[in-house]
């Protein structure tokens, strides 16, 4: 299985540099449209519902303290045909969206919001958002 790194790398070489927050909403998308036309994960890094959206730590850990994100250490070889498929649908919709627009959108579907359950607007929050949660709401679109 891929991992979040190699969906960012591939992200990036489709896109070219983008915001920190824009490549994290980009890679929450394409791990909720794969779990609904593929049936499955595209990578096992959890996905967090973090304050400004949804954010895989790992990626986090990575580009911390940057804005701008100009390429990234992954293998996008190791994304099988069926993956780039998908990644590159969700792209095609996705993104020629603002960094803010993904955040906004993601601030008023079920997954985060469940996820950010209990949690004021700002605090900060590491809770999961549940693999179930975005099959059910994106299965639904």
């Amino acid at each position: 299985m891929a991992s979040a790194h190699d969906v960012a790398a591939y992200i990036l070489r489709k896109l070219g540099p983008m915001t920190a927050m824009k490549l994290q909403k980009l890679v929450y998308y394409c791990q909720a449209w794969s779990l609904v036309w593929d049936d499955k994960p595209l990578f096992q890094e959890e996905v967090q519902a973090w304050a400004n959206g949804p954010v895989v730590r790992e990626l986090y850990d990575r580009h911390k303290g940057q804005y701008n994100v100009l390429s990234w250490d992954g293998d996008p070889s190791l994304l099988t045909r069926d993956e780039r498929e998908t990644i590159d649908g969700v792209l095609a919709f996705y993104g020629d969206k603002t960094s803010h627009w993904l955040s906004d959108l993601t601030h008023r579907e079920p997954p985060w919001l469940e996820a950010r359950e209990g949690l004021s607007p700002g605090e900060r929050g590491e809770n999961v958002i549940s693999h179930a949660s975005m099959m059910e709401y994106y299965s639904s679109l």
